[in-house]
């Protein structure tokens, strides 16, 4: 399809760049001999996944159970919930149905929560926690930790992490480092323990250049878009960024740009080593300096002023955040409109 690009502010996907983006890191993972097996938390899209399986991609990573579904729905029948999930009756019911249609693997990182698994029809992986301190248990316990749950019932299939501390423009390559280490700590504490990792899954956009020998799969998710953190961390180039938020110039006061996306399009993230709340794709040195709900306010590092009403690409700080505030993507091709996507798992935080 042509037509009029929808009014500001909107998120368009440059279509070309964004497939080079998923063919290169298909290549890589194929040079590599490793499964690639994407988080579709950042995009939320059964056309992009699409886009990834035409790559060569087998199986994703989702966040909820909601995203599952979607995505089993969309045809895909391997999925990941990358996630320690606590399964009430709810839920329960609700993972016993996905798993009786696709194959569904669930992360762990307690005996107790290993149990509400026991009889949903998942396998489990064991989480561990690679130096980002959020949820998983230390590598070390890992292999206590898996033979109790398949003393439980559960079936273990391996063991996973997420290397968030990569996130960081200190220790990004420490991060993957970090991993390696800690996955072949808990490989040999499951394999102590008897019980063999035939899965052993990691690996983030920034620490992806560095993923360790002896890992299986990897799952990053925003190398599909990258975004504004990407380019600050300088693991993408700005002609790899293919998500952008289209923004109207409503005001110069100040001196400065204001335009039309606030967080409501572009998401509020802002980490502490973040230069601004965002960045223009086609004027490298500008910065969103205050973000409101719907102001994003640009010091344009003493660079002319675009002229009022005209129309600026933002890459927003997080792809993730800014996705699950839209309803489409505008997809765009040499600039033109060639079609609308849903963002078909939009929302499906449960």
């Amino acid at each position: 399809m042509t037509g009029r690009l929808p009014s500001t502010p909107f998120l368009a996907v440059d279509l070309p760049v964004l497939q080079a983006n998923i063919d290169a890191t298909a290549a890589w993972a194929d040079d590599r001999g490793i499964a690639l097996r994407p988080h579709v938390k950042t995009h939320k899209s059964s056309e992009i996944a699409r886009m990834q399986a035409d790559a060569g991609v087998a199986r994703l990573s989702v966040a909820t159970v909601g995203e599952g579904e979607v995505f089993a729905q969309g045809g895909f029948d391997e999925l990941f919930i990358a996630y320690p999930l606590w399964i009430d009756a709810a839920r329960g019911k609700r993972l016993r149905r996905l798993a009786s249609e696709v194959v569904v693997t669930v992360g762990f990182d307690s005996l107790a929560g290993a149990r509400t698994l026991v009889g949903t029809g998942v396998r489990g992986l064991v989480e561990i926690d690679s130096g980002h301190h959020r949820s998983g248990v230390a590598p070390a316990e890992a292999g206590a930790l898996a033979g109790l749950a398949a003393e439980a019932g559960l079936e273990v299939a391996g063991v996973f992490t997420f290397p968030g501390h990569s996130y960081s423009p200190t220790s990004r390559l420490q991060a993957a480092v970090d991993e390696g280490a800690a996955l072949t700590t808990a490989a040999q504490s499951m394999r102590a323990a008897g019980v063999e990792p035939g899965v052993i899954s990691g690996g983030s956009t920034p620490s992806l250049a560095g993923l360790a020998d002896g890992v299986t799969e990897a799952r990053p998710g925003v190398y599909v878009f990258n975004d504004a953190q990407q380019w600050e961390l300088q693991v993408c180039t700005p002609e790899q960024i293919a998500l952008t938020c289209h923004a109207t110039v409503v005001s110069h006061a100040g001196g400065r740009l204001v335009l039309d996306a606030g967080s409501k399009v572009l998401g509020a993230d802002r980490p502490a080593w973040a230069s601004g709340f965002g960045r223009l794709l086609d004027h490298p040195d500008a910065r969103i300096v205050i973000l409101s709900e719907h102001h994003a306010v640009v010091d344009m590092a003493g660079e002319q002023l675009p002229p009022l009403g005209s129309t600026v690409r933002v890459v927003p700080n997080h792809a993730c955040n800014a996705v699950n505030l839209v309803e489409e993507y505008a997809v765009l091709d040499g600039g033109r409109l060639v079609d609308r996507w849903a963002v078909s798992a939009r929302g499906m935080n449960a």
